[in-house]
């Protein structure tokens, strides 16, 4: 855990692809990096959450989300830019976690201001191990904003 960190590590995980959730969670808790783990399924569910608004009034600020940029109502690169415009949420760190390896893809998430750009493996262990290093990464290594 990271060193004068009292509080886990909170991971906003923003994905249609229930498969792909099971997968993240389920390499997420195979660490021992404390953590709570909050899924929504859309961008426009991710919005509601972050500003806690409609059945999101009680939620927590992320301290990371992950985010797939395909997702239906509103996609991933709608909320990477609403996010960074928004001076309340912009410092929260966004690893944008996709199946897309398109250049428009990657150019287009950096300059939205994504912290990361990390392709989803297809192999099992290979998309285990990439989770396990994003966690390692938040909740060891960085040292993130105090949550508001």
């Amino acid at each position: 855990m990271r060193t004068g960190a009292p509080n886990p590590v909170r991971i906003l995980v923003v994905d249609d692809d229930p498969g792909d959730v099971l997968m993240i969670e389920e390499a997420l808790a195979d660490s021992d990096v404390d953590k709570v783990i909050d899924v929504v399924n859309d961008g426009q569910e991710a919005m509601e959450f972050l500003r806690r608004t409609g059945r999101h009034a009680e939620a927590h600020r992320p301290d990371v989300i992950l985010l797939d940029l395909n997702m239906p109502r509103m996609d991933g690169r709608q909320v990477l830019g609403e996010v960074k415009r928004d001076e309340d949420l912009c410092t929260i760190p966004i690893v944008v976690l996709t199946t897309s390896n398109a250049d428009t893809d990657i150019v287009g998430s950096y300059t939205l201001q994504a912290n990361a750009y990390v392709t989803k493996p297809i192999d099992l262990d290979d998309f285990n191990d990439v989770v396990h290093r994003i966690d390692d990464f938040f909740g060891r290594v960085v040292v993130l904003p105090k949550r508001a």
